[in-house]
């Protein structure tokens, strides 16, 4: 046992430096600089650069409005799967398992064409305007769609891990046998068992959705992946503090959603 131990703390602290070197040197990197010694000046110029703040807020919104579509979409979904519907499963699976194998260019070729049907087939029509607002730079709707997409094999895996260690079909009877009606029995009954993988995929979506540059960049917006590309510039100093910026305004939103996840399960544990 205590060799089994020894290997175990061996193989984290091996993985522990194999993340935390790379990080601490692109660090220093970033705060000495030659003849002055440790500055900050490479953060403080990030931080006041124009945009940031605007890149960062539409990157967060895009993550919260793609978190809550995708969800309201998978949970019903594998839930329904589990109860009634299992012959789907197979059919379920390979759907949500094309985004990993449709590779993004191709992706995005394919939303450009059909955005190009508003002003080329339906200018006349109540749709064009449709297809006018979800192209919205202030609030990009075409995005969270496109999102939505790229997340859902992220999702549906881990919604599926969780429902399988969960008897749904046992919870959904004794909640309609209390009177509970379907929206009822999902809401009241196995959601408060499915946190663990509603935390999951919320993780798995924010980090997606903070990360990814193709598809915005292709399309013509600015979240932040695209601004921390853009304002990179040739300054090599820059460059590196914007990745160690992205990276550390990542881990403090997943520590936030997870505290806020801890929170909740504590509190429902006392009551």
């Amino acid at each position: 046992m205590a060799r089994l131990n020894l290997w175990r703390w061996g193989a984290l602290g091996l993985a522990g430096l194999y993340f935390l070197v790379p990080l601490a040197a692109s660090v220093i990197f970033t705060v000495d600089v030659p003849g002055q010694g440790v500055t900050f000046d490479a953060y403080t110029q990030l931080l006041s650069a124009d945009g940031f703040g605007s890149s960062l807020l539409l990157s967060l919104e895009l993550a919260v409005a793609t978190i809550v579509v995708v969800l309201l979409l998978t949970v019903p979904a594998t839930v329904a799967l589990r109860l009634g519907a299992a012959r789907l499963r197979p059919v379920v699976e390979v759907v949500c398992a094309l985004p990993l194998v449709v590779p993004p260019i191709a992706f995005v070729a394919g939303i450009v064409t059909v955005l190009k049907w508003g002003p080329d087939h339906l200018s006349r029509t109540p749709l064009f305007q449709t297809f006018v607002a979800i192209q919205n730079p202030d609030f990009p709707v075409v995005l969270v769609l496109a999102y939505v997409v790229l997340a859902l094999p992220f999702v549906y895996r881990a919604l599926d891990a969780g429902l399988g260690a969960v008897d749904v079909r046992t919870l959904v009877e004794a909640a309609r046998s209390c009177g509970a009606s379907w929206p009822q029995a999902l809401v009241r009954a196995v959601l408060p068992n499915l946190r663990g993988a509603l935390l999951n995929a919320s993780f798995l979506t924010l980090a997606l959705v903070l990360g990814e540059f193709t598809v915005a960049r292709l399309l013509g917006f600015q979240p932040f992946a695209v601004w921390i590309v853009n304002v990179s510039g040739s300054n090599a100093q820059l460059s590196v503090a914007v990745s160690v910026l992205s990276l550390l305004v990542t881990w403090l939103l997943l520590l936030a959603l997870a505290g806020a996840g801890g929170r909740s399960r504590t509190t429902a544990s006392r009551g």
